[in-house]
């Protein structure tokens, strides 16, 4: 059985031959810089150029001799950048400092800085008749398809799983940035019309997006990511109730839309305390669910995968880089780890990977802990 065979086979909630690992398939499942390299040169690997699957949380596009090293099952397909954006980066001397193509003004701080933040909203004090006027990225720009089928092609040549990334955060996440979470969540209640139509301007460039990226490569993709984050530490990020009410809607037309064009599982990332909007999720199409954040209330993933492990896949959930992770001992690592593989391998439906991407202060002798305990407790009989 080969990668992409035991991915399909877990994706479709059959058992393979062991566990499928996923590191650095999605901008959700990767591993920071700083990470990436200790762990490069604790398995004796060559320095690489880096490069960046994610530039504003800094996590890097594996390279192939650490995919082959620790036996990865998945590949990433991205998407192009638009034409004319070059990717410059201004040294402010106390920052590092870029504008996106959203023209949201992102920073990292120096000499220490881990992270690129959002720290200029561009629609802060914007109207709705603003919405008209501002100047929305296109999505059907030709540099973000530039050469897709063949990246497809060989990412199906690698044996691999192909994982279809998406081109921008979910309507929700994206909104915060574009306008501060301040004016977000409070415009929800309060301005209800001009969300809606922000939501719905962002819809038009998904849609916009998919349409291209599925009638070229839909029938030769594994797995179809999208995101949206919805929940926090203790609960999610907004109600039950105003989630079914404003985002629900246009979260079914987009998967739907999605499931209409290719037979691809659509993977669906939203962090944080979710529990109550599962049900919801699986209603509405989603096939796969990360990064399964198991340590928080109501997310243990012996409770996740009783409830809902016939009908959704669990993409993540191995081990919380929030705590154990990043401080426990590697005996403790392992110990975790096989304990969620137990959990939430049984009849398939379980993709191996940290809870979200692996963090600069990850010990690297975690990280091979966690590894180790997957190579031990990941194998089918």
């Amino acid at each position: 059985m080969n990668s992409r065979e035991r991915l399909i086979a877990t994706i479709n909630h059959r058992e393979p031959d062991r566990v499928p690992f996923d590191l650095g398939a999605t901008f959700t499942s990767g591993i920071h810089v700083a990470a990436y390299q200790r762990l490069c040169e604790r398995l004796g690997l060559p320095p690489q150029d880096t490069a960046f699957l994610c530039l504003d949380e800094q996590i890097v596009l594996v390279d192939e001799a650490l995919r082959v090293r620790l036996k990865i099952d998945t590949e990433p397909v991205l998407p192009g950048a638009p034409s004319g954006e070059d990717g410059s980066i201004e040294d402010r001397g106390d920052c590092l400092y870029f504008k996106n193509e959203w023209q949201m003004g992102l920073k990292m701080p120096k000499p220490d800085g881990f992270y690129y933040d959002v720290f200029e909203h561009p629609l802060a004090d914007a109207s709705i008749d603003d919405l008209s006027h501002f100047d929305w990225p296109d999505a059907r720009d030709a540099g973000r398809f530039s050469d897709l089928e063949l990246k497809v092609q060989r990412a199906a040549a690698t044996g691999r799983g192909v994982i279809m990334n998406n081109v921008a955060a979910g309507l929700l996440e994206l909104s915060g940035w574009l306008l501060g979470y301040e004016r977000l969540f409070s415009s929800m209640l309060l301005e209800p019309d001009f969300i809606e139509a922000l939501f719905d301007k962002i819809m038009a460039f998904k849609l916009a997006y998919w349409g291209i990226v599925l009638e070229s490569v839909g029938d030769q993709i594994d797995v179809v990511l999208e995101s949206d984050d919805l929940g926090e530490q203790r609960q999610p990020l907004i109600s039950p109730r105003l989630y079914r009410k404003m985002l629900k809607p246009r979260h079914k037309e987009l998967f739907d839309y999605i499931h209409a064009n290719t037979d691809a599982k659509l993977f669906l990332h939203s962090c944080g305390m979710i529990y109550p909007l599962i049900p919801d999720l699986i209603e509405i199409g989603v096939d796969i669910l990360n990064p399964v954040q198991v340590n928080v209330p109501n997310m243990d993933s012996a409770k996740l995968k009783a409830e809902f492990g016939r009908e959704m896949v669990f993409w993540g959930g191995a081990l919380d880089p929030q705590g154990i992770f990043s401080s426990a001992t590697p005996q403790q690592v392992r110990d975790e780890t096989r304990r969620n593989i137990e959990n939430l391998a049984p009849g398939g439906g379980f993709v191996f990977a940290a809870v979200h991407n692996i963090q600069p202060d990850v010990p690297v002798e975690n990280i091979m802990a966690m590894w180790d305990a997957l190579q031990e407790y990941g194998i089918y009989h």
